[in-house]
């Protein structure tokens, strides 16, 4: 696996929200063993996204086919056929490896903020923390105001749709169902990270 601080920063994530509906459809589309660019055109094909305009759907799409990619199969399997709080924890966990950023400030702004019991989040967290990232990071650097303004309202619906912050902005401590947690523990248990205070469920298996 590559490692982290390797990666460019990808922003793409600005297209919408979780997409679980449109996700478990494409994720349904994928046949096992193919490549993803296959279930990109399939998706297509199908509309999972009939009501949006024809360019706005590609573009979501993309970016849905992007973040299950990097599931493994028994997490897809279990995304495919889990409950709708396993689905948005998978969908959240694949957000988390497919950018970079994301990861990032789940890990070092939900977790850390959680651990030490400083729950309230702002926007003046997400301002902060993108500041100090784009000090190392030309491409951060270079956002516009309003692609800024954007990434922080759509990150801000991804947590709040993930369940792991609250409608009135609390970083919420994890829930996660015991086959979640075997998944993530089998692929990586460091990525518990990615959801505040999972780690304390391991003791209570």
């Amino acid at each position: 696996m590559e490692r982290s601080e390797q990666r460019p920063y990808l922003m793409s994530f600005g297209t919408g929200g979780l997409f679980i509906n449109e996700s478990v459809a494409v994720a349904r589309l994928h046949v096992a063993g193919a490549d993803w660019d296959s279930t990109l055109v399939a998706a297509q094909e199908n509309g999972a996204f009939p009501v949006r305009k024809a360019s706005s759907a590609r573009r979501s799409i993309r970016e849905i086919v992007n973040r299950l990619k990097h599931l493994s199969p028994d997490e897809l399997a279990l995304f495919k056929e889990g409950n709708r709080s396993e689905q948005a924890a998978l969908l959240w966990l694949a957000a988390c490896r497919a950018y970079r950023f994301i990861g990032e400030f789940a890990v070092e702004v939900l977790s850390d903020r959680f651990l030490s019991l400083r729950t309230d989040l702002s926007y003046d967290d997400f301002d902060a923390f993108l500041a100090a990232k784009e000090e190392w990071s030309p491409k951060l650097a270079a956002l516009s105001a309003s692609t800024r303004a954007k990434l922080r309202a759509v990150l801000f619906r991804l947590m709040r749709e993930a369940e792991v912050l609250s409608q009135d902005n609390r970083i919420l401590g994890a829930m996660l169902s015991p086959r979640v947690l075997a998944v993530i523990q089998a692929s990586n248990p460091d990525e518990l990270r990615y959801f505040p205070g999972a780690e304390r469920q391991l003791g209570r298996r």
